[in-house]
């Protein structure tokens, strides 16, 4: 009898997923089923913009969201960044004063969501849900906003829609790490002053941050990722955290900049001890054909003098430096990075796949093509 109960215990286990790989920081570098492995692949980054999840709108975009992943895992890609509020158009549910009350008005977000990790399974891809963006301006009901300035609005946020969600999908092998805010520079106040390097924004001014507007301080964006983190830590603590900076120039204390989401800047505005970040995640666009000093496609990983791993988030052809695809994943994969995320798989994705596609027989920095 006890034979037959431990059976039946261990077929109950192995069908919830409690055996299932994750994705796992170990020094520089991501592991996952005992490998250590280079994250390649692209951001989708939506089909409807802010409009792909909840209000019964997944089931309008499934099918190219799931053409995408094909797609990419025939490349040898394995990960993919998805956007899913981006400033509150469309999800969570807010009420007239600015409160989240769920997490969207006729109730399919969770299955749509849960349904997107399923595809993602099936087509072994890891999935990087990125909540929240910054980087442009369409906040017209101020929902996003709200979130930042208003302890209790983000809390409202935190309670109603984030901690169920990440409780609801807690361990889902697909679900590579969350993605809390895209490029929060977008909307930074840039020139202030202050005695506390985590807060002072006079070293990028100038910098091009503030482009969307110039609405924050980095108390509150600093806040509004701690707080988010930390929640997602509570509920889920071996899954990993980021958020993607427009620049590495607002990410490292080299090049006589600051990192403003370092553990001690994060912690001094929310004051939560979980809210900190597992890897970086570096955007680069070159200008004028030309990378600046601080691009990840000038400089290698030991230049920014971090031990977590840092991923290239966004990067393209168009603003590459004059670089083909082939040698801008070539160069992150062979200097030191722990990914590459192009931008983005619906309008280039030919070009991405085939840049991808390049990598997926290298081991030396991490191997590429894995099984979820």
């Amino acid at each position: 009898m006890t034979l037959v109960i431990t059976f039946i215990v261990c077929l109950v286990l192995i069908s919830e997923g409690a055996f299932a790989s994750r994705l796992s920081v170990s020094g520089d570098h991501f592991v996952y089923n005992g490998e250590k492995v280079f994250l390649s692949g692209g951001s989708l980054p939506w089909i409807n913009y802010a409009h792909d999840f909840g209000n019964n709108q997944w089931a309008g975009v499934k099918s190219q969201v799931e053409n995408q992943m094909k797609m990419l895992r025939d490349a040898g890609g394995n990960t993919m960044r998805l956007w899913i509020h981006i400033q509150g158009g469309s999800t969570p549910q807010f009420d007239n004063n600015g409160y989240v009350t769920d997490f969207d008005k006729q109730g399919t977000f969770m299955n749509d969501f849960k349904d997107m990790l399923n595809l993602a399974q099936r087509y072994d891809i890891l999935v990087v849900p990125t909540l929240w963006s910054a980087a442009v301006n369409q906040d017209r009901s101020h929902h996003l906003d709200g979130l930042l300035v208003d302890w209790r609005k983000l809390t409202s946020y935190i309670n109603k829609v984030l901690v169920p969600l990440v409780r609801a999908v807690k361990g889902h092998p697909a679900l590579g790490a969350w993605d809390i805010f895209n490029e929060p520079e977008g909307m930074l106040k840039i020139g202030e002053s202050h005695d506390d390097p985590c807060f002072d924004t006079t070293k990028l001014s100038g910098s091009g941050a503030g482009w969307a507007g110039k609405r924050y301080n980095y108390y509150q964006i600093l806040r509004f990722i701690n707080w988010q983190a930390d929640a997602i830590k509570k509920e889920d603590p071996e899954v990993l955290v980021t958020i993607g900076v427009w620049n590495p120039k607002s990410c490292t204390n080299n090049f006589g900049l600051a990192n403003h989401y370092s553990d001690a800047c994060l912690y001094k505005a929310g004051k939560r001890q979980m809210g900190k970040l597992d890897f970086y995640q570096f955007h680069t666009y070159s200008w004028a054909g030309k990378f600046d000093n601080v691009s990840p496609f000038v400089n290698k990983y030991s230049d920014y003098g971090t031990s977590k791993p840092i991923v290239i988030g966004e990067f393209n052809k168009k603003n590459g430096g004059g670089r083909s695809f082939k040698q801008l994943f070539e160069y992150a994969y062979g200097h030191g990075y722990a990914g590459a995320w192009s931008w983005d798989l619906v309008s280039k994705g030919r070009d991405e796949r085939y840049g991808i596609s390049l990598l997926k027989d290298h081991t030396e920095n991490g191997k590429i093509p894995i099984h979820i």
